[in-house]
C-alpha cells in the first residue's frame, strides 16, 4: 500500500503543479487543467486497485509529456533557469521553473511506476497490450491537447 501512497502522492503533486501553472498563466488555465485530469485519473485508478493501468498509465503519460515540452521549446526554457541558478543568479521565468519541477516529477513518477510494474506485473504476458492500450489512451488524450492549444494560441496572442 505504500507503494500506492507514493504513486499518488507524486501523480498528486503532479496535478497541483499543472493548477499552479495555470495560476500563473490564466490565459492557458483550461489548458493546464485539463493537462492535470490524467493525473487524477492515475490517482482514482490506484484508489480502485487498477494498478497494472495506474502504473502504466504513470509512465506513458508523463513520458508523452516530456516529449511534447521538449518539442514546443519548455525544457530548453527550464534549461536555462538552471543554468542560471548555477550560477548564483534568480530565475526569469517563473513559468520556466515551474517545467522544471513538473520535469522532475515527471521523472520521478515514470522511476516509481517502472518499478512497481516491474515487481508486479513483468513477465506476465499482459505487458505489451496494456502498454498498447496506454499509449491510444494517453496519445488521444494529448491529440485534444494540441488541437486544442494550437487553436488557442491566435485568440492568446491577440488579446
Amino acid at each position: 500500500m505504500s507503494a500506492h501512497r507514493g504513486i499518488a502522492t507524486v501523480a498528486s503533486a503532479l496535478m497541483v503543479s499543472f493548477l499552479v501553472l495555470s495560476a500563473m498563466e490564466p490565459e492557458f488555465f483550461l489548458l493546464h487543467f485539463y493537462e492535470s485530469l490524467i493525473y487524477l485519473a492515475i490517482v482514482l485508478m490506484l484508489f480502485y486497485f487498477e494498478d497494472k493501468w495506474a502504473y502504466m498509465i504513470g509512465m506513458v503519460a508523463p513520458a508523452v509529456w516530456l516529449i511534447l515540452a521538449y518539442g514546443v521549446g519548455l525544457l530548453g526554457g527550464a534549461m536555462r533557469q538552471v543554468s542560471k541558478l548555477m550560477r548564483g543568479q534568480r530565475p526569469t521565468s517563473q513559468v520556466s521553473v515551474m517545467v522544471l519541477i513538473l520535469t522532475i516529477l515527471a521523472v520521478i513518477l515514470i522511476s516509481l511506476c517502472a518499478y512497481r510494474w516491474k515487481r508486479g506485473y513483468a513477465g506476465l504476458g499482459k505487458g505489451r497490450t496494456t502498454f498498447l492500450v496506454s499509449l491510444a489512451i494517453v496519445i488521444a488524450y494529448n491529440v485534444i491537447l494540441v488541437v486544442w492549444f494550437w487553436r488557442m494560441i491566435p485568440q492568446a496572442v491577440s488579446a
